[in-house]
């Protein structure tokens, strides 16, 4: 059973998005967390690469506010085995564009985060921040710059 209860650990991590405090993050995510993005198939893996993506994303968002949330449980493994949950509806701007999102935040049983994932509409708000958060990866040194095309 977890050692914390996972509202403060929801509550935690939204007050430290909200203050842009990377630090306080840290602490909130397993060692092997699993970061879910609406804009690469295969997840970001790992604390220091999670951390390194915060980084980008809050230095990308320009009025980012949570404006509602909810707990529960949901499977998150093909064996079915569920795992309490929780979802923040966010709102922010990048680059001038309107974003509406979810964050999916799904705990380990210490109470940490252990996998993430972030649903974004509209489509266009999906390529803007797409486009925004390679240019600050590779900018950052988290992942090499593709080779153009010829």
């Amino acid at each position: 059973m977890a050692t914390e209860p996972l509202a403060p650990t929801a509550d935690r991590f939204r007050a430290a998005v909200e203050k842009r405090d990377l630090s306080a993050l840290e602490d909130l995510f397993t060692p092997g967390v699993r970061f879910y993005s609406p804009v690469k198939f295969r997840p970001f893996e790992g604390r220091e690469m999670v951390i390194g993506l915060f980084g980008v994303l809050l230095r990308l968002f320009e009025d980012f506010r949570y404006v509602g949330s909810y707990e529960g449980t949901a499977r998150t493994s093909a064996d079915g085995t569920g795992a309490a949950s929780a979802a923040l509806m966010f709102r922010t701007t990048v680059r001038g564009r309107e974003v509406h999102g979810v964050d999916l935040l799904h705990f380990a049983e210490d109470g940490r985060i252990k996998e993430f994932t972030v649903m974004v509409r509209p489509r266009s708000a999906v390529q803007t921040l797409g486009e925004a958060v390679y240019a600050g990866l590779v900018a950052d040194g988290l992942v090499t710059p593709l080779p153009e095309a010829p």
